[in-house]
């Protein structure tokens, strides 16, 4: 049938071809195009043309210069026509390629694609591509109008009655706005349009070029329009070519120059001119053409009816078989996947009729049974399922074949081959297929499944066993996902131990975790779980909880969450039994509260007797200094005038006190500086000039004018605390420079002492390093914070902050 198919349609290929050579022979005839002439070209550029015979053409596909017929496969249009007859002239071997626009052109010429390319039009930005020749075809810009209307027209003439449909944006729109500005332009998408506006009475003249007047003036939409003026701007086309070959613009330069002018004249009328009469020519010449078209036409029409209704036979013909033949090869692939598809299931597959003899098997069930294939076939299922008895088995299939209680399902125990069991799940479904029905029987292994749920058997008794032997109580909580609700699907045995709760009571939906929490920690207990479940996240918390009989417990609560594979979120946790520890923890700090508040006694004590000793020491060691100051310069008065040794004596004992007075100063004022009555400011800024004098070390310091009064103990504490960091940035720091500012924040008073020295590492500060001790505990005696801030190579920075109130 495919050959007939064949030979017909080339027969009737064979009869269209002879009767279109028939009619076209006399035009062929008179088109026949005369010889091309041979080209003068000078000895380089021939001896480069002999060496560059294979050239690559690039064309834009534009109606009419260039156009693809794909029945054919084959170019054709007036740059065609223009390139061939050149090739013919320099005997050139051409490669085409076409492009959709210009810019996929320019984009092949840099690609290395294209040697040259004709149909351009030069412009500055195309002189940086091309080597241009000189224009080969000039092909004016038109105005149309309707044939009824002037027969000529006068663009400088127009007015702004009358529109002029151009396409923009373009090159003529410009030239049109630059040069008539008397024109009342109207911008359209493309000349087929600019054309129909006219027809429509939008517009009264369109403006194109011949080349598309040419293409369009065929359709019949647009035989009452007529060329009525020349805007006297030619559209100049030239060749361009690679401008890294130079001599092949000379080659093309010269076969262009060779060109006859009657060549190219028909070249214009043949593609470009337009088919309908312009005011200048006659019209019976188009008529007595058109008549005989006309006639041949008719003659092609009847051959073409009679030899449509053959191809409408025979195609019907064709359909029919291909659409046969096409759905049995889809049934034919349906059935090869389906029996692909059983065949290579993991679930074993048997066919049996109504005496349990197998009549088909898939290779999963005899993998399944250890049988080698085909082995099964027309064997009874008790050969391989000891308990399906033939009673029961026709029992089955009758309750199968009726439909009652749909498909049958049960666990058994299959003999394979080598008299092993193996457990599988049976299900049954009836089947009628043709004239036989069966029963098809699906096997499937559950020998991991029932492996598996022993093994989680096994670990459900093993976690109940470590859970029952945990020293508290272990559990699960879940989000119903429902309702939202919380519940506890799971509560361990210790729950009698550690509340004298039972597990059912603790999971009952009115009781749960929260009401074992003591009424005064609840609001906490709530905020940190509500907290972890609103956000997924694991949550601990430490507290006291009532046990059944009202004792008072301290239980530590750890969950950790949990996703399940069904998308809902668990958290496991246990609840600790710290009582012991934490009332240790208690004792423990009540005995460090205890120690601070002896140590800040003791330190009150200290800074009571240091200051007491240092106003005896300032009073009366003073006043005793002063009494034998005065009678050392009695005796010299008196006596020094009797005895030259004796007054060096005085004076010497004069010095001597002198020095006994600043020692007793000093010892004064290292027990308690009397700046400090002056206030923590005073105080700060002596101290820290102290500082410089001693270590030579600038010592900016920064305080605010109005500070707030300040109680002994406070101003005291903070003295003391900058003494120590000075101590220290003395001794160890190795700084150039030492700042400490003084500035308050709301409530509290901060100080902060800042240091450019070597630093040091928090983690590996001395513990024994009981200058940060002494300070540590200043601060917490204060009721302030610390904050202490080091990096080798980067400095330090000690920051105290105390309460004002």
């Amino acid at each position: 049938m495919a050959a007939f198919a064949k030979t017909s349609v080339e027969m009737k290929r064979m009869r269209c071809l002879l009767l279109i050579g028939c009619l076209c022979l006399p035009l062929l005839a008179l088109a026949r195009p005369a010889p091309a002439p041979t080209v003068a070209l000078e000895p380089a550029q021939q001896q480069w043309l002999d060496t560059h015979r294979s050239l690559r053409v690039g064309l834009v596909l534009q109606v009419p210069y260039a156009q693809f017929d794909r029945r054919l496969q084959q170019l054709y249009g007036a740059n065609v026509e223009l390139v061939n007859w050149l090739a013919q002239a320099l005997r050139l071997d051409l490669t085409w390629r076409n492009f959709a626009d210009q810019a996929a052109l320019e984009h092949a010429l840099q690609a290395g694609e294209i040697d040259f390319a004709p149909g351009l039009t030069q412009t500055p930005t195309s002189l940086r591509l091309w080597l241009f020749s000189d224009p080969y075809m000039r092909v004016p810009q038109l105005m149309v109008g309707p044939r009824t209307g002037a027969m000529a027209v006068d663009l400088e003439k127009l007015g702004p009655a009358d529109r002029v449909a151009v396409r923009m944006p373009s090159a003529l729109a410009d030239y049109l706005r630059s040069n008539y500005g008397n024109l009342n332009l109207q911008g359209v998408p493309n000349e087929r349009q600019a054309l129909q506006g006219v027809l429509g009475g939008q517009a009264s003249y369109a403006v194109l070029d011949e080349a598309q007047l040419s293409r369009l003036s065929r359709e019949s939409e647009f035989s009452d329009l007529a060329v009525v003026a020349d805007i006297g701007l030619p559209q100049l086309l030239r060749v361009g070519s690679r401008r890294d070959w130079p001599l092949l613009a000379d080659v093309l330069e010269r076969g262009l120059q060779a060109m006859p002018a009657k060549e190219l004249e028909q070249l214009h009328q043949r593609w470009l001119q337009p088919k309908y009469p312009r005011l200048s020519e006659s019209a019976g010449f188009w008529q007595n053409l058109a008549l005989l078209f006309g006639m041949l036409l008719l003659c092609a029409i009847a051959t073409l009816v009679w030899q449509r209704r053959q191809q409408r036979q025979l195609e019907r013909s064709l359909l029919a078989a291909r659409e046969t033949l096409v759905e049995r090869q889809t049934r034919e692939e349906a059935l090869r996947l389906s029996q692909f598809s059983i065949d290579q299931s993991t679930v074993g597959i048997l066919w049996v009729n109504w005496d349990s003899h197998v009549r088909y098997a898939n290779h999963a069930a005899e993998r399944m049974l250890g049988y080698a294939e085909g082995e099964l076939l027309e064997r009874p299922l008790i050969d391989f399922e000891p308990n399906l008895q033939m009673d029961r088995w026709l029992q089955l299939w009758r309750r199968a074949r009726t439909g009652n209680g749909g498909a049958e399902q049960f666990e058994s125990q299959c003999l394979r081959a080598d008299g092993s069991l193996l457990p599988v799940d049976l299900s049954l479904s009836f089947l009628r297929f043709r004239d036989a029905e069966y029963l098809v029987v699906f096997l499937t292994d559950v020998t991991e499944r029932r492996r598996a749920l022993a093994a989680l058997r096994e670990s459900e008794a093993r976690l109940k066993g470590i859970a029952g032997n945990v020293p508290g109580l272990v559990f699960r909580l879940e989000r119903d996902p429902a309702e939202g609700d919380l519940e506890f699907p799971y509560i361990s045995e210790g729950s009698e131990a550690l509340v004298g709760y039972s597990p059912a009571a603790i999971q009952h939906p009115d009781m749960g975790l929260r009401n074992l929490v003591h009424p005064q920690d609840r609001a906490d207990y709530h905020r940190v779980q509500d907290l972890a479940l609103a956000n997924n996240q694991d949550w601990s918390w430490q507290g006291r909880i009532l046990t059944r009989q009202g004792e008072q417990r301290w239980a530590d609560i750890k969950a950790s969450t949990r996703a399940l594979a069904d998308g809902r979120v668990v958290w496991d946790g246990v609840v600790w039994d710290i009582t012991q520890s934490k009332r240790a923890e208690l004792a423990l700090a009540r005995s460090q509260g205890q120690l601070r508040e002896l140590s800040a006694h003791l330190e009150s004590v200290r800074e009571e007797e240091k200051a007491r000793i240092a106003r005896e020491v300032h009073d009366e060691l003073g006043q005793m200094l002063t009494v034998l100051k005065l009678e050392v310069s009695m005796c010299e008065l008196a006596f020094a005038e009797l005895d030259p040794g004796l007054n060096e004596r005085l004076s010497s004992m004069k010095r001597l006190i002198a020095q006994l007075f600043q020692l007793v100063r000093d010892v004064a004022t290292a027990l308690r500086p009397p700046i400090l009555d002056a206030g923590i400011a005073s105080a700060i800024e002596w101290q820290a000039r102290r500082f410089e004098a001693r270590t030579q070390i600038p010592c900016l310091v920064q305080v605010p004018e109005n500070l707030p009064a300040l109680s002994d103990a406070k101003a005291t504490g903070l003295f003391r605390i900058l003494q120590e960091a000075l101590t220290n940035v003395m001794r160890h720091a190795q700084a150039h420079t030492v700042q400490i500012l003084l500035v308050r924040e709301d409530a509290e008073l901060r100080m902060s002492v800042i240091d450019d020295g070597v630093g040091f590492a928090l983690d590996q500060a001395r513990p024994t390093s009981f200058g940060l001790v002494g300070v540590r505990e200043r601060v917490l005696m204060l009721g302030g914070s610390m904050v202490l801030d080091s990096e080798p190579g980067e400095g330090s920075s000690l920051s105290v902050a105390i309460p004002l109130d």
